[in-house]
């Protein structure tokens, strides 16, 4: 099973990755080695425009979630491609900025930005922030008086909507280190302090309940709170808030058992449930705002390994090495995500067993995946992780000092390296003797 399809097994039993042979692309390029389908980010960037257009007309706004995977040609084609994006830190802000990202389409998110990050922000012109806590909202007013301006903000609100997925990814309860809660009146008390702050404007109000959810309801209950929460804010304190930002979480396919919605299914059902609540409270419909990242780039990313030797513990487990590992991909070792994987240079062939996909860091938790079935396994093989482009380059590390891996683009009959292999001058770069 190939999980997209832009990718394909040629007639010499190679994976192909769109137009290009992944092995053609490991000898060019060397492993390890984090390979981008940018034909298949666009496809998905037009997906989320076009179907908010469809739902939405002009009333809805898709944010490509920066972190995700921050390149400058990442955020390129996200602009291009006519998409907003949400940045979480300085570095993030830094990069759309030099990358020529609109940066009135970014909003600026974050538990605890610093003075330099705030005035940063300002600087670049970033639309809106998006407000954590009343310490955060207290600093933003500061900054934005001492420029003359007022900046537009919205609170990060905890709906307290459970949903099905990794507690590490889960956002949205009242026990989360972002934002305030709605329950308790936190949320509602911070907005009305916010009123009498000079130099904010509160534009509207954010949610995120958490990432990978296969389900459409908690989104739903979602949004009905919050609508709840910009009509007590329209009534009581004459505060426009236009805008709903629900954040992101949309899930994608990284097992065979799998079944995420459809962007139309998600799109309908959120639309419907927006003008029943609209027609209910008594309100104007707010602009809608998405922050898809994984659902834009996760699928898009590929990741090639050089086996380096297999060790077969009878009765065990058999052990496959490669020349990667937790330091560009800790996905596995954080909260146990899964990859698919196949031998790139035998792409058809039929597995024969389950196998375990070691990295080469000094830790017994140096995994990338167990369990995964594999035909027979040699040194020298090279090994396709699919499912790579989100989170996986972005929470890349230089531990037991390995230099991080180059990243290359495909796009059409094209491919360019975007990010340059790191060498060992560059790990010790910033050392000082």
């Amino acid at each position: 099973m190939l999980y997209s399809d832009s990718l394909s097994v040629s007639p010499e039993n190679h994976l192909m990755i769109g137009r290009h042979d992944a092995v053609a692309l490991a000898r060019e390029f060397g492993t390890p080695l984090y390979v981008l389908d940018e034909d298949l980010m666009r496809r998905n960037c037009r997906e989320y425009r076009e179907t908010l257009r469809r739902f939405c007309g002009d009333r809805a706004l898709a944010l490509f979630a920066s972190k995700a995977l921050c390149t400058l040609h990442t955020a390129r084609v996200a602009a291009e491609e006519g998409l907003g994006a949400d940045a979480v830190s300085g570095g993030e802000i830094y990069t759309l900025r030099k990358a020529g990202f609109p940066m009135d389409k970014v909003y600026f998110h974050g538990n605890n930005k610093s003075p330099e990050e705030i005035d940063l922000a300002m600087d670049s012109g970033v639309g809106y922030f998006v407000v954590d806590n009343r310490d955060e909202l207290e600093r933003v007013n500061a900054a934005a008086a001492r420029r003359g301006m007022v900046q537009k903000i919205l609170f990060r609100v905890k709906p307290g909507v459970d949903c099905h997925t990794h507690d590490y990814i889960k956002t949205g309860q009242i026990d989360s280190k972002f934002g305030v809660a709605l329950e308790t009146g936190e949320a509602f008390a911070l907005h009305q302090y916010a009123a009498s702050l000079p130099a904010v404007r509160v534009e509207g109000v954010h949610c995120h309940i958490g990432s990978q959810i296969f389900e459409i309801e908690p989104f739903l209950e979602a949004l009905r709170r919050m609508m709840a929460l910009i009509a007590r804010l329209r009534k009581e304190l004459a505060m426009p808030a236009k805008i709903l930002n629900l954040g992101g979480g949309f899930g994608i396919r990284y097992e065979a058992e799998d079944d995420p919605p459809a962007l139309a299914d998600y799109m309908q059902a959120i639309t419907d449930t927006l003008r029943q609540e609209a027609k209910r409270l008594d309100i104007e419909t707010p602009f809608l705002v998405f922050e898809p990242g994984r659902a834009i780039v996760g699928a898009a990313g590929v990741t090639l390994y050089t086996v380096g030797s297999v060790k077969v513990i009878p009765g065990v487990r058999t052990y496959v090495a490669v020349d990667g590992g937790m330091g560009d991909n800790p996905r596995y070792a954080l909260y146990q995500a899964r990859h698919p994987a196949l031998v790139a240079n035998r792409a058809g062939d039929a597995p024969t067993g389950p196998v375990t996909i070691a990295g080469k860091c000094c830790e017994s938790g140096d995994l990338i995946a167990e369990n995964v079935p594999l035909p027979e396994v040699h040194a020298g093989d090279i090994l396709a992780v699919l499912v790579t482009g989100a989170y996986n380059y972005s929470m890349a590390s230089n531990y037991n000092r390995l230099p991080r891996p180059a990243m290359v683009a495909l796009r059409g009959d094209d491919k360019k390296i975007i990010v340059r292999r790191e060498t060992y001058e560059d790990v010790i770069g910033h050392d000082v003797l």
